[in-house]
């Protein structure tokens, strides 16, 4: 299983409904699905152990990752840490019958998924359960009120939403308390600028960020995706890393590097370091297959940038300087969330 984790120095601690969870968490889903061949087994376990040597304890997964496989590296991994840490886990969607993925927010499937899950987390209960996303077919208040059986029942200690709209958080919210949005948000994706943000404010949400480094984009590692993404790779298939959008994108990455030289940090570092300052509700998850970038993204807690500069970047990378969508329109009808007409 790797180096037993040693104590852990202490980040900047933001809040989810009772936990006080640290600045930054780990994002888990690309140690089994999404981005192409995922780690050997011995790799994913050390990112897991060097995300708690560094302080990190929020831990995020869910039962489509890998159908299911990254619910199961977690519970090998970190069941024996599982005081230690705050363990997050998503039901509606899964794969049905035959195999295929499928939204499926029904009473009945979030309550089995969510059995599922607890065995292959190893745990009797997980600490903050998400809706991930929401069944068009079924109302949210059914979804979210069978997820209240499952807190009543001791199964899960809080609820959170993952990639709906301000409207659907209140509606939610009024069957049982949401402690957590979970959508994408980072400098060039703001949708929840629009509305999701000022309604976990209004309500006491914590918004949780995923994919805070633009699928790789602001850590400045990738240039040409045509080349670098493995097939199967989800980005293949995200308009903005089409080859003619992603090489008019890339050209917005020359003064963003000359601003993380500025502030003495890393690309990734100043793009975490960003949505720390946006608002301290904000508990970015970055998400990353090799130990030393988890190295660099805890470090990002202890970067404190001046509004000034918040500004700046704000100006330089936004939905109006960013070329493509973040999904394609199949990938976008899953999604529940306001989006930005930008008329074009």
């Amino acid at each position: 299983m790797g180096k037993e984790p040693s104590s852990a120095p202490t980040l900047g601690r933001r809040h989810i409904g009772p936990f006080s969870v640290s600045a930054i968490g780990l994002g888990c889903m690309g140690l089994s699905y999404a981005y192409g061949s995922p780690p050997p087994p011995d790799v994913a376990a050390r990112v897991l152990l060097t995300a708690l040597d560094h302080g990190i304890d929020l831990f995020d997964t869910a039962a489509l990752y890998g159908f299911g496989a990254n619910e199961d590296l977690l519970g090998r991994v970190l069941q024996p840490h599982r005081q230690r840490i705050v363990l997050a886990s998503k039901c509606g969607i899964f794969k049905d019958e035959k195999g295929a993925r499928l939204v499926d927010g029904r009473p009945e499937t979030i309550r089995r998924t969510c059995e599922e899950s607890l065995r292959r987390l190893r745990t009797d209960v997980i600490d903050i359960y998400y809706l991930h996303r929401l069944d068009r077919s079924v109302p949210i208040e059914e979804s979210v009120g069978a997820m209240a059986e499952l807190v009543r029942a001791g199964k899960v200690r809080t609820i959170g939403l993952s990639e709906v709209s301000a409207s659907t958080m209140r509606r939610a919210n009024a069957v049982h308390p949401i402690v957590a949005m979970q959508s994408e948000y980072s400098l060039w994706t703001r949708n929840p600028e629009i509305a999701v943000l000022a309604t976990c404010r209004e309500l006491g949400t914590a918004f949780v960020a995923f994919s805070p480094l633009a699928r790789a984009f602001l850590s400045g590692t990738m240039r040409d995706p045509a080349t670098e993404l493995e097939p199967g790779d989800i980005r293949r298939g995200m308009p903005r890393f089409y080859e003619a959008n992603y090489a008019r994108n890339v050209a917005l990455l020359t003064e963003y590097e000359a601003i993380a030289r500025e502030v003495g940090c890393t690309m990734a570092q100043l793009a975490l370091a960003w949505l720390l300052a946006k608002d301290p509700i904000v508990v970015p998850i970055p998400g990353t297959r090799h130990p030393h970038y988890v190295v660099e993204n805890a470090a990002a807690a202890k970067i404190a940038i001046e509004p000034a500069l918040v500004a700046r970047l704000d100006a330089l990378i936004n939905e109006r300087t960013v070329v493509g969508g973040r999904y394609n329109e199949a990938a976008q009808a899953d999604s529940d969330t306001e989006e930005f007409d930008l008329g074009r």
